[in-house]
């Protein structure tokens, strides 16, 4: 009967043991804490407490070494659950290298995913076990939060951003995926799945799947519709700079700053490109593309971008 009623979801992620483990520490502390006063308190109503109307009780006493205790104990564990959260939260931050790229964009009240191939999934996401997955996600319209209680992974997806989330499944099975932030009154029916598979399955769902054209396919001819080629010139030759091996590359600005080339900055400058103009070219106006393109448009410009490698020169 209680294996219907589980208390906590099934760990299904490499990180999952790790969220529990901080868990089970902060609730076993607050127990012991507790019981330990409600136990003290029941004690001391006991033992001090008045035999008759006449009795006068006795003066408490200081105590140098109880109030040492009593303040150095609770300080030492919670700078424990301290280095230990922040320690994790560091750990589960950074996607390490080699993640497969995942593009998520919310929208009331559905998840659009899309995978690098071209494949596009509507509340569904399969993936192989084993293998880290990297999303990258935006909305169109309000906040949401990609929530997957079986990863113990949570990211507020927050228009005009890119948040990023990671994970690394490591139990075969389906399951649930939730929007964990009130996002309107279909707020209840956001919900979906993630399908974890054996690799080989993995590849036989992509073979059977339809598959259209790539997501750098379709930036390129968004690029090439949109007229970005007329002025990002791979010879450097154009009014903007080129945006060959661009990608997680510093970029120096005119106000002398420097910043990488990361997703959000790439889609800033497609929306905002007045936001951080780059050195050299702060007289040199690039439109902004604000409301004439959507997120999946803008992701795929992105993946385009992060595309696009120099080629290396034919030693003659």
């Amino acid at each position: 009967m209680w294996k219907d009623f589980p208390l906590f979801p099934e760990a299904a992620s490499t990180s999952a043991r790790d969220v529990d483990l901080l868990y089970f520490f902060i609730v076993a502390i607050n127990v012991i804490f507790t019981i330990g006063v409600f136990a003290v308190a029941v004690y001391f109503a006991i033992k001090y407490r008045r035999k008759n109307e006449h009795e006068i009780p006795p003066q408490p006493g200081h105590s140098t070494l109880f109030e040492v205790v009593s303040s150095a104990v609770p300080t030492v564990i919670v700078m424990i659950i301290f280095g230990w959260g922040t320690w994790l939260f560091y750990v589960n931050y950074i996607p390490p290298k080699g993640a497969m790229d995942i593009f998520v964009v919310g929208k009331q009240w559905m998840w659009k995913l899309q995978h690098p191939e071209g494949h596009r999934e509507i509340n569904e996401l399969h993936i192989p076990v084993g293998q880290t997955v990297k999303l990258t996600m935006t909305t169109e319209d309000v906040l949401h939060s990609f929530y997957v209680p079986a990863f113990r992974t949570k990211k507020d997806v927050v228009p005009g951003h890119y948040t990023t989330l990671w994970f690394t499944p490591n139990k075969v099975g389906k399951y649930h995926l939730f929007c964990a932030e009130y996002c309107g009154t279909q707020h209840s029916g956001m919900i979906g799945w993630v399908h974890v598979m054996e690799p080989a399955d993995y590849e036989a769902w992509l073979q059977g799947t339809v598959r259209g054209e790539t997501m750098s396919q379709a930036g390129e001819r968004l690029f090439g519709r949109l007229g970005c080629n007329t002025c990002h010139k791979a010879d450097n030759s154009g009014r903007c700079p080129t945006l060959e091996n661009v990608f997680n590359e510093p970029v120096r600005l005119a106000n002398g700053q420097t910043v990488t080339a990361d997703e959000a900055y790439l889609r800033e400058s497609i929306l905002k490109p007045t936001a951080k103009v780059v050195a050299g070219y702060q007289n040199q106006e690039m439109p902004s593309f604000q409301g004439q393109v959507s997120e999946d448009n803008v992701l795929q410009l992105v993946a385009y971008i992060k595309s696009l490698k120099k080629q290396p020169e034919v030693k003659k």
